[in-house]
């Protein structure tokens, strides 16, 4: 069984088309990555498969029920939600906000068990007003993971928190992925998506324009990335008409910063240099690598992701039940 179906979502605000047709199907048991520029319409497309937003058109099946169907408390049992943005009573502690959330469902976690898996063992205690950027989010997982959800939406999921509250983080969403929950994941971080997700889709413009696993969005661009670093914007300028016959796909150009990818590194980068030689225009600066998600996200789109901003104190995902 898949864990969502959606066919031709829509949803338009006034004369913003939001969701344009997206079509998606993910696999009970996996992680899947969807990823996109701001304003690509992700988090308008996760609010209808959370049952937040209703569509203009299309359909939508969560689990096998549909919102529509009447089904909406049934299902939302089975789901973990964490938002991008909401808030958290300051006032209350770790440990209260936890059993506050444990109360909206028929099964759940207890509470040692979920502070167990967010290690907040320790600020239990703690009032939330009181908690680190870091601390706040990994209570805000927390909160989505109390009901044992089968599907789990996170968005956004390890913002504000440090390298390592961040890999240990991952490392429960693999765990918890092992174990059999799908996971809908939205990031800015694309190594995140890399590292964990199974399937990925890629969205701009309120469609989803590319499709597949890490590996094969990355082989489409070739297997090696070349980077010059020019003087300025005039050497670039300069430097891609003069590279440009090298490469398969156009080089992109940021600025005074040169981008090729190719199937054939070593050949393409030794006859670039030789070439930019002989037009006088030395870069300064020169990099190769494996291509990225964020290598993909520019080639789609022409956008890079944006990092997402750490959240204050009014401002703090979470999830649970309406």
């Amino acid at each position: 069984m898949l864990a969502i179906r959606c066919t031709s979502l829509v949803k338009r605000y006034a004369d913003v088309v939001a969701v344009a047709g997206v079509d998606l199907a993910v696999e009970t048991g996996e992680c899947f990555g969807l990823l996109g520029p701001n304003g690509a319409g992700k988090t308008t497309t996760i609010e209808i498969l959370e049952g937040l937003t209703v569509p203009d058109a299309g359909a939508v099946e969560v689990l096998g029920m549909r919102w529509d169907d009447g089904a909406g408390r049934a299902l939302r049992e089975r789901l973990g939600i964490q938002l991008q943005e909401t808030q958290l009573a300051d006032k209350l502690t770790v440990e209260e906000t936890v059993r506050l959330f444990r109360s909206f469902y028929r099964h759940s976690h207890t509470v040692d068990e979920v502070l167990a898996l967010v290690e907040l063992e320790e600020k239990r205690r703690a009032r939330v007003v009181t908690l680190s950027g870091g601390q706040k989010q990994r209570l805000a997982v927390a909160c989505a993971l109390v009901s044992r959800p089968e599907l789990l939406f996170l968005d956004e999921p390890t913002t504000g928190l440090d390298l390592h509250s961040r890999n240990e983080l991952w490392e429960m969403i693999r765990e918890l992925v092992a174990d059999g929950t799908t996971v809908l994941l939205t990031t800015q971080y694309l190594e995140e998506a890399d590292r964990l997700a199974n399937d990925i889709a890629v969205v701009d413009g309120g469609k989803v324009i590319a499709r597949g696993t890490p590996a094969e969005l990355k082989s489409r661009l070739g297997s090696t990335v070349i980077e010059l670093a020019l003087a300025d914007e005039g050497n670039a300028m300069r430097a891609e008409a003069v590279v440009a016959p090298f490469v398969p796909k156009r080089p992109e150009r940021e600025g005074s910063t040169l981008r090729l990818t190719s199937d054939d590194g070593p050949r393409v980068l030794i006859e670039v240099l030789r070439s930019l030689d002989a037009e006088d225009l030395t870069p300064i600066g020169l990099a190769v690598r494996e291509p990225s998600l964020d290598d993909v996200l520019l080639s789609l789109t022409g956008r890079h992701a944006e990092p997402a901003a750490v959240p204050g104190p009014e401002a703090v995902p979470t999830g649970g039940v309406e």
